[in-house]
């Protein structure tokens, strides 16, 4: 199956839609212009969509998968995963990067935006009830 990201003005995923791969195949193939041109008369777009783009659900190509909230890096081709906060940058690969490393002991942490912007010294708050 072939995935499509649909796109706004600002290059961020509104959806993605699953479309199939013998109209990929007989309008331009993979990751060409004229297959997501075609998708848009067999999907149209929503709107607040102004194209689409293909995605691959295999990581294949694009960098990653698309999803909502996603952006699409056209100067470089790749989707980017939305940042979980303001301070969050991207490497030279796309990859996101946090302002403060994650602690490395054994409890599992998440991102607690709020508490960054506080202090800028707490970020990554562990999850309660993990053992000792």
């Amino acid at each position: 199956m072939a995935h499509f990201a649909e796109l706004d003005k600002d290059n961020k995923v509104l959806r993605v839609v699953v479309g199939c791969n013998t109209d990929i195949a007989n309008n331009g193939g993979e990751q060409s212009t004229q297959a997501a041109t075609h998708f848009e008369t067999v999907v149209p777009l929503s709107a607040n969509g102004v194209k689409w783009v293909q995605t691959s659900y295999n990581h294949n190509f694009r960098k990653q998968y698309a999803g909502a909230g996603d952006t699409y890096d056209e100067t470089n081709d790749r989707f980017l995963k939305g940042k979980p906060g303001a301070a969050w940058t991207y490497n030279t690969d796309g990859d996101l990067v946090p302002p403060m490393p994650m602690p490395s002991d054994d409890k599992i942490y998440i991102w607690d935006e709020d508490a960054y912007q506080a202090d800028n010294t707490t970020g990554w708050v562990p999850l309660p009830n993990q053992p000792e």
